[in-house]
């Protein structure tokens, strides 16, 4: 018999007559039966949290919420290997990155809200007018109210609890999503939550798919207060139209077609394995994975070759093993997407470096969604595959002869989500970070984080910043309090 995942609403786990599958993306193997939730399930769960907010919840200190994260952060520690099981099991990532990411992120993740809120502060300022009156203002945060949580199937745990952690911290009371590929995690956060006793209807876990379905009920009932989405550009339109009537809070993370640029003084080595690694982490399906690689003429050359070798040396294999380096895509219906992508590309011209394929096994994994690591060339600026996100393990590389060129190269794009700069002239570096119409730049590095600071992008790639205090701004209502000075 399988395994079957319930929704969690109002401290209950609540089965439902409609059921999905849950499949494992490596051998295409059932993890589990999920119970989508109805409108009504949506509706009772918008209901158990309106209600939670008006309930002890709503009364308690910073002090007490912080110890009710550091609560559920200890939980997910306690259950550390079921928390990387599951994400292994879904996502098909290698246990190397569930373990030293994936989880170690998600637990970071209450930590660090928790000692946020208890030493966070707001603005005071005295105020004289031109008359001589003499004011004091002040700001305080106060909860938003109940928060939609919708959050993507590429890195589940991480960004689950990237949503759910500052929304608990600020006050308010969640109905989250997961996706419907990668429902584990959040049904394993959810009995985390029930073991600890959080307050029932404080965070509800309802499961489903999108369009009229889990998602479409969410953004559409009128007690949401906020929606924060993690995912692909267009189905953040489509619930920005859904929520406008309602002038609702938005915070969007969506997509990235990110440049890496390498000039010609950076740190050869170092460059290469970065530009590995950022274009291929997660087997591509991370929204700040570099499709487009721009690396100076007078190296090119040599660094598409090293990138062809170090390609060519990443292991395709158990997820499971330590020595593996790269999964699958995250379903059939993602390898097809990413596979036409691959045949797009030659059509546009593309001289495939190195994979351009599915690879063949020989065992059970052939009933997966495996593609092999991609390197192209040749491309023109406008091909379909260098504007648009394929979300899978691909780059592309192209050569440039100067500063200026690679700068109008990189920020020729619908998205803006980050950069990587590899260079050892540190003026270069700030010059060029300065130019970069992204949320984000690295340089000579790729994917560190200090949760401290903002994370988002500008344009298709998102509204809004989470992160340290621009989390704490997006998840409360900020009131600003005037009191005259006799």
């Amino acid at each position: 018999m399988s395994k079957l995942i319930r929704s969690y609403i109002n401290g209950q786990f609540v089965d439902s007559d409609k059921r999905f599958a849950n499949t494992c993306p490596v051998d295409g193997t059932l993890v589990a039966d999920v119970c989508e939730a109805s409108r009504a399930d949506v509706d009772n769960a918008v209901a158990a949290a309106r209600a939670a907010l008006s309930g002890p919840w709503g009364k308690i200190s910073i002090a007490e919420r912080a110890e009710w994260l550091y609560r559920l952060a200890a939980g997910i520690e306690k259950r550390f290997e079921d928390f990387v099981e599951a994400e292994v099991r879904d996502t098909g990532r290698p246990v190397k990155q569930a373990r030293t990411l994936d989880v170690p992120r998600g637990i970071a993740n209450f930590r660090f809200f928790a000692d946020l809120i208890k030493t966070a502060n707001t603005e005071c300022f005295e105020t004289t007018t031109a008359d001589g009156a003499r004011a004091i203002n002040y700001t305080l945060r106060k909860p938003l109210g109940v928060v939609a949580a919708i959050s993507p199937w590429n890195l589940p745990i991480l960004l689950f609890s990237w949503k759910v952690a500052p929304a608990l911290a600020m006050g308010n009371t969640v109905v989250a999503k997961p996706s419907e590929e990668t429902p584990s995690s959040a049904a394993l956060l959810a009995e985390v939550a029930h073991e600890i006793g959080l307050p029932a209807g404080v965070f509800n876990v309802v499961h489903g798919f999108g369009g009229n379905s889990t998602g479409e009920f969410m953004t559409r009932n009128p007690d949401i207060d906020a929606v924060t989405f993690t995912g692909e550009s267009g189905t953040g339109s489509t619930i920005m139209k859904a929520v406008a009537d309602g002038m609702k809070e938005v915070s969007f993370e969506l997509g990235g077609k990110n440049a890496a640029i390498v000039f010609a003084d950076a740190d050869f080595e170092a460059a290469v394995s970065g530009v590995v690694r950022s274009s291929f982490t997660n087997s591509g399906q991370v929204c700040l994975c570099s499709e487009r690689v721009y690396v100076h003429r007078s190296i090119f050359d040599r660094f598409v070759a090293a990138m062809k070798e170090k390609t060519e040396a990443l292991v395709l294999g158990d997820p499971m093993d330590p020595a593996t380096d790269i999964g699958p895509q995250i379903s059939l219906e993602h390898q097809g997407k990413v596979l036409s992508y691959l045949q797009l590309a030659r059509e546009e011209g593309a001289t495939v470096i190195t994979g351009g394929e599915k690879p063949h096994f020989g065992d059970a994994r052939d009933n997966g969604s495996w593609v092999r690591p991609t390197i192209w060339t040749g491309l023109p600026a406008n091909a379909r595959c260098l504007r648009e996100e394929v979300f899978g393990p691909v780059c592309h590389i192209t050569p440039f002869d100067d500063e200026e060129e690679v700068v109008a190269l990189a920020n020729d794009c619908d998205y803006g989500l980050a950069a990587s700069i590899w260079t050892q002239d540190v003026t270069r570096a700030h010059r060029v970070a300065g130019r970069m119409h992204t949320g984000i730049v690295w340089i000579n590095t790729w994917f560190m984080r200090d949760l401290r600071t903002p994370f988002g992008g500008v344009r298709m790639s998102g509204i809004g910043r989470e992160g340290g205090r621009h989390s704490m701004d997006f998840y409360s209502e900020i009131t600003n309090i005037c009191v005259k000075v006799a």
